[in-house]
């Protein structure tokens, strides 16, 4: 457990940093493609080509070492992981937060970091949009495809922060009746059934998902045409995974806890939603 600690200009700063970092390699991915594993099918690697074309938002840049990524391709490719990592060690608790964190729950506190500036990302976009439609009456093409892409993205994630929080719905009835070892019991029987839902879910989708829609770069088939099959269905796995790993995370860390008082967490609950209402006035 680690003290919690107020945020930070800096805890905004690099969730923004990744989200335009990892943006401009999925949009630019055709050129990856075409440089890392190039597909075999002639008919294949024209469509990725022609796609590598359309989408590359810097056509005047040449691409390095000889192939179709350019430096700023390059520069934002490097760049992910490194501040993923940077953003992983440097995250704190809130306030609010799940105060019962340990050093492997960053990976997960950080996603809800990203998951943050995916939400304003949004709102700014549909604001964006809104403000175009009614007062210039000049619509986007891409305001909705890339809210939509976005919105899956958000609920994606939050799925993980939600897990590592312990604010997942859960039903206590049973569990809160029984005692602490047969709570235990349930934990480990709850986590074996979702690591192999997890396990069948990526063994019976890999093919499909990862050969079919994220080898062939399939788009949206839109005007703005985003990669959402290509990009999104990939995620699910991954998600997927990491709420399993999460999951067995959260039993070995609170495996020795107290027996939690769920009653007492509604109260919190209650009397969270009580100030809310204050601030706002209508209390």
């Amino acid at each position: 457990m680690h003290k919690s600690q107020s945020g930070s200009l800096r805890e905004w700063l690099i969730p923004f940093a990744f989200v335009v970092c990892a943006g401009w390699s999925i949009w630019h991915a055709p050129a990856y493609i075409l440089d890392f594993i190039p597909p075999e099918n002639p008919s294949l690697l024209d469509q990725i080509s022609e796609l590598q074309i359309r989408k590359d938002v810097t056509p005047g840049l040449p691409g390095l070492f000889g192939g179709h990524a350019d430096a700023v391709d390059w520069l934002a490719l490097i760049a992910i992981p490194v501040v993923f990592v940077f953003g992983v060690r440097t995250v704190r608790c809130a306030s609010m937060e799940y105060p019962q964190w340990r050093p492997v729950d960053r990976v997960a506190l950080f996603v809800g970091r990203i998951t943050m500036i995916l939400i304003i990302s949004m709102t700014m976009v549909m604001l964006y949009e809104v403000f175009l439609r009614y007062v210039f009456e000049a619509p986007t093409l891409w305001a909705n495809e890339l809210t939509l892409w976005i919105a899956g993205y958000v609920f994606l994630f939050s799925g993980l922060y939600a897990m590592q929080q312990r604010c997942h719905i859960r039903i206590f009835l049973l569990y809160d009746a029984v005692p602490r070892w047969l709570q235990h019991v349930f934990d480990l029987i709850s986590v074996i059934l979702l690591a192999t839902f997890a396990c069948l879910l990526v063994y019976g989708s890999f093919h499909q998902v990862f050969v079919v829609k994220f080898y062939k770069w399939e788009m949206f088939g839109t005007a703005f045409d985003p990669p959402i099959p290509a990009t999104v269905q990939p995620m699910v796995l991954i998600i997927v995974v990491l709420i399993a790993v999460q999951a067995i995370i959260n039993l070995i860390s609170d495996w020795n806890l107290d027996q939690p008082d769920h009653a007492e967490m509604d109260d919190l609950d209650k009397d969270e939603l009580e100030a809310i209402k204050r601030s706002v006035g209508d209390g």
